[in-house]
């Protein structure tokens, strides 16, 4: 046995033995496989791991608040529970759902918390009145608009509600409270005027507005109408709901009249007592429950 073990026969030369470990090693030596692996991965995570493009959703980071402090000032929540919202998706930004920390807005953006439109600055109402050569617009470059004369009544961003003719005087209402806004454009709101015409109102015109007509099959009506006392004919008092002036002219000029003058006397209980022509004040508290209660 000895022998032969010396001879070789009884085991495999060292060139075999070789041949058989390199053969192995080829065939199945577990970290050549796990490193040629890893580089079919590599390769294939270098196609699959190219940076993706997102395009982020519209923000104004120049002159922006952010999106939570935003919802805050509105007066719904802390900043906390803000972001909880934005989070679960219940803030939208101009009709978008918004959930991504930091977004930032602008005042003039559209947002809303379940459904319901957020107000980032304090409810504001100014009272104006307006006089003549002024415009009523909330664009500041149309030269001379209602907006120049409330320029420093406040910061807020408020909006004329009604209008009244460049050529027309009286009280025009300011505010950023769009509740408000929607509530009384739906509703309208009792205005009263002053109208002078080019020639006496005749009795039976009177009498025609008072009881309604139609210009174009659509129903013109207001809510009174009379002489002014101790005045002449062609001096009237007219109330009516809508919130612009323009039907007031329609009325009389389907009648024959020429209207001279215009000037709103009172919207709801506001009146121009203490207000000269060119001023404006804020509505008191009780101004504002007096609206409340319409």
């Amino acid at each position: 046995m000895n022998r032969q073990d010396s001879s070789g026969k009884g085991k495999p030369s060292g060139r075999g033995s070789n041949n058989t470990r390199k053969g192995s090693s080829a065939r199945g030596n577990a970290p050549f496989k796990k490193e040629n692996t890893n580089k079919q991965a590599g390769r294939q995570n270098n196609v699959e791991s190219k940076p993706v493009v997102k395009k982020a959703p519209q923000k104004n980071t120049a002159t922006g608040v952010r999106l939570n402090k935003y919802i805050s000032n509105s007066g719904v929540c802390s900043r906390r529970e803000a972001d909880t919202y934005i989070a679960t998706g219940l803030v939208t930004v101009n009709g978008k759902i918004i959930n991504e920390m930091g977004y930032k807005v602008a005042l003039t953006d559209d947002v809303r918390f379940d459904g319901r439109r957020l107000n980032p600055e304090p409810n504001t109402y100014v009272l104006l009145n307006k006089p003549k050569g002024f415009s009523t617009t909330d664009s500041e470059s149309k030269g001379h608009t209602v907006m120049d004369l409330v320029a420093n009544s406040t910061t807020a961003k408020i909006k004329p509600f009604g209008r009244l003719g460049r050529n027309s005087t009286g009280l025009l209402l300011f505010t950023n409270d769009e509740q408000f806004r929607q509530k009384f454009t739906k509703k309208g709101m009792d205005r009263l005027f002053h109208i002078v015409l080019d020639k006496n109102l005749k009795g039976e015109d009177l009498k025609k507005i008072r009881e309604g007509f139609k210009i174009d099959d659509k129903l013109i009506s207001v809510e009174e109408v009379s002489y002014i006392t101790n005045a002449p004919k062609k001096e009237v008092g007219l109330k009516i709901k809508h919130t612009g002036n323009s039907v007031i002219r329609t009325i009389f000029d389907h009648l024959g009249y020429d209207v001279a003058a215009i000037d709103c006397v009172t919207i709801g209980a506001l009146t121009k007592k203490d207000l000269p022509r060119g001023r404006w004040r804020h509505l008191t508290q009780q101004d504002i429950d007096m609206f409340g209660r319409l």
